[in-house]
């Protein structure tokens, strides 16, 4: 890895580049905090106008899970740094443009592992041991009412590949019908042409965690850091609502969950941040559920929080820059705002002078160009002197915006 430590103005010969696979709201803060150090961004998504392209020196509309569609724009840019914003990317081109001595953030392995639910569960439990819930796989339907059968009712069928919730199905009957049903829905919502899914049993949470655990040159060696963990609550809903930090849990509930997060950083290699997904269940069971490697949408509290937000740490240790492990400065929490509305171009984003009339609230609007339902198009986030104020804030503030056509 080559490490930074003087910056050409972008657009210039021999200035420090990167190229952002995948553009969504979390690169778009990505991009700013890299051209706040003179590096010079390119966004690429399979969409046009994806958010950070809006703030980004060139931009590219392809077909991310083309294999040749995305070593031709990666060798065409030839950026310093490649850094992948979602998972659903080809992996393949990945790794050979990994071998061909692109450095890749974290590294292909870890977009590879995951970005596929299957192989997640299987490094998290076979190669780190982490307790998970349980869980089976299944490839047909026939699979899936034994998988069910097995890890008992309820439970949740997840496609092999997806994110943010897309696909997942409760299944409370154990009638076949019922299993058949969701098990055709995760298929229909599957990135890619996979039918495999992954069986979950189903658990009453008291609690999420996103543990932002990272990896980054410190002198000659790679070192691991972990933030203070960020909790999370989604309403019953497969993607977040709320997020704040500091935690409030107990400390051995915390020092376990941080523990998970360091062993799967350090597993996965490489360096760069990841948004690791921990469980705290109501009969006190911590259990890993998944990760990011990259920033996660539940850390974009710490805009607010941190003394360097997760988008400056990961653009830090993907340019070998100094990341040291940052403080909380402020209580603060996050509600994330989304629309119902179908196919709605240019949405109007309104209740913005009310919302930031409230004390210590900061909104962030992503620009997307359409909507589509249960699309995120902003976020509130609020500081206080305390959670429980910040998060009175920022919920107070998010019933004051709507999204119209």
């Amino acid at each position: 890895m080559k490490i930074r430590d003087c910056a050409r103005s972008p657009m210039f010969e021999d200035s420090v580049k990167i190229l952002l696979l995948g553009s969504g709201e979390l690169g778009k803060e990505v991009a700013i905090e890299a051209q706040r150090l003179g590096v010079e961004v390119v966004a690429v998504d399979r969409y046009d106008w994806a958010p950070a392209m809006h703030v980004a020196h060139r931009r590219y509309v392809i077909d991310m899970m083309n294999s040749g569609a995305v070593k031709s724009v990666i060798r065409r840019e030839r950026p310093d740094v490649v850094i992948p914003e979602i998972e659903a990317i080809s992996t393949d081109a990945l790794e050979e443009l990994e071998s061909e001595g692109y450095l890749v953030v974290p590294n292909a392995r870890s977009v590879k592992i995951s970005m596929n639910r299957l192989e997640l569960r299987k490094f998290a439990t076979r190669d780190l041991g982490l307790p998970t819930t349980r869980f089976e796989f299944a490839e047909n339907p026939e699979d899936a009412v034994y998988a069910c059968e097995k890890v008992g009712f309820p439970c949740l069928i997840k496609p092999e590949m997806s994110s943010s919730g897309h696909g997942h199905a409760k299944v409370s009957s154990p009638s076949k019908d019922s299993v058949v049903k969701a098990y055709n829905y995760a298929v229909s919502h599957s990135r890619g042409r996979s039918r495999r899914v992954i069986v979950e049993e189903f658990v009453d949470l008291a609690l999420e965690y996103t543990v932002l655990a990272y990896r980054h040159l410190d002198g000659e060696r790679v070192a691991t850091e972990v933030c203070d963990p960020i909790e999370q609550w989604r309403y019953g809903e497969y993607h977040y609502i709320e997020s704040w930090q500091p935690p409030r849990s107990d400390p051995g509930v915390l020092k376990r969950v941080t523990e998970i997060a360091r062993r799967v950083a350090d597993g996965l290699g490489g360096v760069g941040l990841f948004g690791v997904e921990v469980f705290l269940t109501r009969d006190g069971r911590v259990l890993f559920s998944e990760v990011a490697p990259r920033p996660h949408d539940t850390g974009l509290v710490t805009l607010v929080t941190q003394e360097l937000s997760e988008f400056a740490i990961h653009v830090r240790a993907s340019l070998g820059l100094p990341a040291p492990r940052p403080r909380v400065i402020s209580p603060g929490a996050s509600v994330a705002i989304y629309t119902d509305l179908d196919n709605v171009w240019s949405p109007k984003i309104c209740g913005l002078r009310e919302a930031l009339g409230v004390p210590g609230v900061d909104i962030r609007v992503f620009g997307k160009p359409s909507t589509y339902p249960g699309r995120r198009v902003a976020v509130v986030l609020a500081r206080g002197d305390s959670v429980e104020e910040a998060l009175g804030k920022a919920r107070a503030a998010a019933k004051l915006v709507s999204i119209r056509a």
